[in-house]
């Protein structure tokens, strides 16, 4: 994040003076569009994709991959919760807090991507509209900067990297191993077979 802040404030700064705007001291950098834009537009697809893979290894069943679940059996996590003086609080509450601990991990994921993907769209309609200025063409609102095409291929190009990632991860854990790694299958167990 540090390197991410200094060389991203030196940059920004290139940019600020090449439109013979003035420089930002790194204080000032920290509340920029340009430094919100590029940080919570990567934010944004971490969080969709741990949302998503957390959600998708709920139904994925593959044959041999780590990732996915048996085939043909429950497995301890498919079952129901039970009230006991252990249990988190809402397991004990039971109705509509207990719907909504029961998805708690994917939530908290959509909902960490919903913050970043709207603060990437407002970070992002303040670094265009500095451009927009210096070009003196008209300034958008955050909303019309989402309905813009680059609002969009910043984040279709952050998005599909990560999803990338994820089928790897879930394809190739089939046939390939990693010695001492929870996301591996041990090493001499055929393809075919999941980790029990």
């Amino acid at each position: 994040m540090l390197g991410q802040l200094f060389t991203g404030w030196l940059d920004y700064n290139d940019e600020l003076k090449q439109m013979q705007l003035p420089t930002l001291t790194l204080n000032q950098y920290l509340g920029s569009g340009h430094f919100l834009e590029a940080t919570f537009e990567n934010w944004e697809s971490e969080f969709l994709q741990m949302g998503l893979f957390v959600l998708l290894t709920v139904w994925f069943r593959q044959k041999g991959s780590a990732e996915s679940k048996k085939l043909y059996e429950q497995e301890e996590v498919d079952r129901e919760p039970k009230p006991a003086v252990e249990a988190p609080w809402p397991v004990n509450a039971g109705g509509l807090w207990l719907k909504l601990y029961k998805n708690s991990l994917s939530l908290a994921f959509f909902l960490l991507f919903l913050l970043s993907f709207l603060l990437h769209a407002y970070g992002g309609m303040k670094v265009y509209n500095v451009e927009q200025v210096d070009t003196g063409e008209p300034t958008v609102t955050m909303l019309g900067y989402m309905a813009s095409s680059r609002f969009w291929f910043e984040s279709f190009q952050n998005w599909q990297s990560e999803f990338v990632s994820i089928f790897s991860i879930v394809l190739f854990s089939v046939f390939l191993r990693q010695k001492g790694s929870p996301e591996s299958k041990p090493v001499d167990m055929p393809h075919s077979e999941m980790e029990s």
